[in-house]
């Protein structure tokens, strides 16, 4: 994880779930079953797996469960008749555990072993503003990203962006020139041509 206080790293995941949440909330109805840069998921789909990810932080964070003990709770569909609405909640149930008192000093289960719980959340905030990302270029938003979240960003998964691509859930890391912007630095890490 990247070396920040709590404070901080709490700020940068509000911000990253601010920034997620507008562009949700930008979806047009007829733009849910658009193509995303993740080539095999549409809009909903993107949205589903945030979603989801967001659910599975309230019982990790603060119910003390592991991955065995939640199952296939948030399998499916997570999205319901509104997307939208769904989101919010499972964001704002995310925001909420991760700031109870204690909680980034927790140990976590997740799917591969225990954690501590404030490298959970940078790697939550990674993963939304990436998303971001992703879904600003699916639906035509504004693709910039806060430059705070992509130092964030870049830092948090600078070290471990190889490995991600072994995964199967990230293309390989593309190569930059020295003198390329932070932005497309980071998107190039995780396989992503801005």
């Amino acid at each position: 994880m990247a070396s920040v206080s709590a404070s901080e790293l709490l700020d940068r995941h509000g911000e990253a779930l601010r920034l997620f949440t507008d562009r949700v909330h930008a979806v047009r109805e007829d733009q849910w079953s658009a193509p995303t840069p993740c080539t095999e998921w549409t809009v909903r789909e993107l949205v589903a797996h945030l979603t989801s990810e967001q659910l599975w932080v309230v019982p990790l964070v603060t119910g003390g469960r592991t991955v065995t003990d939640v199952g296939d709770a948030f399998d499916g569909d997570v999205l319901g008749d509104d997307p939208v609405t769904a989101w919010d909640r499972a964001a704002d149930g995310a925001r909420r555990a991760f700031e109870a008192p204690g909680a980034l000093e927790r140990t976590v289960n997740l799917s591969y072993g225990d954690s501590a719980a404030d490298a959970y959340c940078a790697q939550m905030v990674a993963d939304a503003v990436v998303h971001a990302w992703d879904l600003s270029r699916a639906i035509g938003a504004d693709e910039r990203l806060p430059a705070r979240l992509v130092e964030f960003a870049r830092r948090e998964v600078g070290p471990y962006a190889k490995d991600l691509s072994q995964s199967g859930l990230f293309a390989a890391p593309l190569d930059t020139a020295a003198d390329t912007d932070p932005q497309t630095r980071l998107l190039a890490l995780l396989g992503r041509r801005a």
